[in-house]
């Protein structure tokens, strides 16, 4: 069975590296879990009341479009970056918001309902990455912290790709939000005030993830478009219903 995935248009992802972004779509979830459509969804997550077995399924469904069983996190909208080279987590679950690795096979993983996942690539092939850019993580250090571990694994240029996540004109947040990045990048500025709304604002996660990987020298920044709120025919949305499934983003050294 051949997944319908997310087409990934990322210029400059080398040859060498391989990524994939799962939607709602090709499982075996029924709701609030399926795809919308009246058909099954592929939900990932164990931890959001969909049936056990019915999950297992979706994962095995997704093992068989990879080289090795995805790297498995405990995503607390923190910092901790894991290398995967040197800690073996494919089985045990360890708390940490993003993974790194310069071995091949090894499928770095993010799963996300409206936090961005963030995918990254050494320019020569040599050192994945994956974040989970959800606000605290963004405002916190994460996008930093990830492309530091890389860096002292060797990687020199870094590409990178923004994943589907809550867009720029869904994500209403309150003042707490504004005032976490202002402590941390008092330059930002990717916050729209609501004219209707006192003290609420909507934040744009894609520009403040570029504006923070320009910080330390990520340029090339692809992605970025695609909003979980709003296209509900393809893509999980915890903003949107709560109970709802979630989805993975990948990248591995082929």
């Amino acid at each position: 069975m051949s997944l319908p995935v997310l087409e990934i248009n990322w210029p400059g992802l080398p040859a060498s590296v391989s990524a994939m972004s799962t939607t709602r779509r090709g499982g075996h979830s029924a709701a609030p879990y399926d795809d919308g459509a009246g058909g099954g969804g592929l939900n990932l997550g164990t931890h959001v009341g969909d049936a056990a077995d019915t999950v297992a399924r979706n994962r095995a469904l997704l093992r068989q479009a990879l080289p090795a069983e995805p790297i498995g996190l405990t995503q607390v909208h923190g910092t901790c970056v894991v290398n995967a080279d040197v800690a073996d987590i494919t089985l045990a679950s360890i708390e940490a918001d993003a993974c790194i690795s310069t071995r091949a096979g090894v499928v770095c993983a993010i799963m996300t309902a409206d936090c961005m996942p963030v995918l990254l690539a050494d320019s020569r092939g040599r050192v994945v990455g994956a974040a989970h850019a959800g606000w605290r993580g963004l405002a916190g250090g994460v996008l930093q912290a990830t492309v530091n571990a890389m860096r002292d694994c060797g990687a020199d240029d870094i590409v990178a790709w923004l994943g589907p996540g809550i867009g720029p004109n869904a994500f209403e947040v309150g003042s707490d939000v504004l005032e976490a990045f202002k402590s941390s990048q008092p330059e930002l500025s990717a916050f729209r005030p609501m004219p209707d709304r006192a003290g609420k604002y909507l934040a744009d996660l894609p520009a403040h993830a570029r504006h923070l990987l320009a910080n330390v020298g990520v340029t090339r920044v692809a992605g970025g478009e695609h909003c979980t709120v709003s296209d509900e025919a393809r893509f999980y949305s915890f903003r949107r219903n709560r109970v709802t499934g979630r989805m993975a983003s990948m990248i591995w050294l082929s």
